[in-house]
């Protein structure tokens, strides 16, 4: 059963702080950087919160990813957990780029290492975001017995070659509709492209697209790439999948020992003269060592134990069409009853509120949990008991469809 202070304290968000949690640092057998956070002397409820980092780019050293560690709002992630009674574990992952198989052990890894240093947890939650996400839902697949359940935010679970794909199909079609701005190809960015992205490349996409108002619409509605009305944001949308193009396409092709991307037989659709763009664009194929390097990488839908993922609507990085896809997935291995998705609407990847993550957290608490909802809502204060019948019919209405 949760402890009422558990439920309060996620339901209400009123007994968190900035304290810093009390950390130890270490370094697992397989070479990944650690840390293990727990809560006062005596106030450890025996179940250990998981997380998950997500993407760290290839040239940039294995570390604790701080920057995911304290949330927009100043939060200190390690300390919310423990003051909730929880331990809290990170790893660093033994490498970067695309590091999501050596994930799955250097987590199975720490859940040793946890239940050596502070003993065996009765419960261990998982917990991650965007590659974290993929991380997690693959683990709970993968070690049905080690986890009791799971939060996956903004993923890509759906399919792991369609999110190879829709990067590379952004890059191809800007390239067509924006020829020049963005040296090299979909699968050959030069090393100087990566290092003054921020700086040069990501503000003259902005430029591209404000100067050429026909070919921006053409390109945005080829792609499907969230757009706004606000010309800052749809910029900011467009360079963020970008950056990915840049980023970890090269990466992918020397881990999955191939070119994964393929366009060779993709129909493009929605610009101005359809049969000219997919005369013209550059195509690709998928060398067979990738696509057979890739099938690990891919969820079954296969689950045993609660899972909860939470998704922004307009997310260009990793879009929402994820979300069904992983859904179909998981109703056809006969899963349905443990999947709970709760949609954010909301533009920008994994751009969510403290807010929205404690209630997706808590829901999915709920999900392993015997308590009753009249129990939780007379737990609850009055100002807060609206507001979460209101989310909790919301996620009810999305799982009867």
């Amino acid at each position: 059963m949760m402890p009422l202070r558990t439920v309060v304290c996620l339901f209400a968000v009123a007994c968190t702080n900035n304290a810093l949690a009390t950390c130890i640092d270490g370094v697992q057998p397989g070479g990944a950087k650690y840390r293990l956070c727990m809560p006062a002397s005596g106030s450890w409820n025996q179940q250990l919160v998981l997380y998950a980092r997500s993407f760290v780019p290839a040239n940039e050293s294995a570390s604790i990813p701080e920057n995911e560690l304290t949330l927009p709002d100043g939060t200190n992630l390690p300390s919310v957990f423990n003051q909730l009674g929880y331990a809290f574990a990170v790893s660093s992952y033994r490498s970067t780029g695309l590091a999501i198989l050596p994930a799955l052990e250097d987590l199975k890894e720490l859940v040793d290492i946890a239940a050596t240093r502070i003993g065996q947890p009765t419960k261990i939650y998982l917990t991650g975001a965007s590659e974290g996400a993929l991380v997690a839902a693959l683990s709970l697949e993968k070690y049905p017995k080690t986890y009791s359940g799971a939060l996956a935010a903004c993923g890509p679970i759906g399919s792991f070659r369609e999110q190879i794909n829709h990067i590379g199909d952004s890059r191809v079609l800007f390239d067509y509709f924006f020829p020049g701005v963005i040296p090299g190809s979909a699968t050959a960015a030069p090393p100087e492209v990566s290092a003054n992205w921020d700086s040069q490349y990501a503000p003259a996409v902005g430029r591209a697209l404000a100067a050429n108002a026909s070919a921006a619409r053409q390109f945005l509605n080829v792609s499907l790439i969230p757009s706004s009305p606000d010309p800052a944001v749809t910029a900011a949308n467009v360079t963020a999948v970008l950056k990915y193009s840049v980023i970890a396409l090269r990466d992918a092709q020397t881990q999955l020992k191939g070119q994964p991307f393929d366009n060779h037989e993709r129909i493009y659709l929605g610009s101005g003269n359809d049969l000219e763009l997919n005369r013209n664009i550059v195509r690709y194929t998928a060398e067979p060592a990738a696509l057979a390097a890739m099938k690990p990488y891919e969820t079954s839908g296969t689950i045993s134990v609660p899972m909860v993922t939470l998704h922004t609507s307009s997310d260009s990085v990793v879009p929402w069409y994820h979300e069904p896809r992983y859904f179909i997935k998981v109703a056809q291995s006969g899963s349905a009853q443990y999947l709970t998705q709760i949609p954010v609407f909301r533009n920008g990847h994994c751009n969510f509120e403290a807010g929205d993550v404690v209630f997706a957290f808590g829901v999915m608490l709920l999900k392993t949990a015997t308590q009753q909802r009249t129990s939780l809502l007379e737990a609850l204060p009055l100002s807060q008991q609206e507001q979460f019948q209101d989310r909790m019919r919301r996620v009810e209405a999305l799982e009867s469809h």
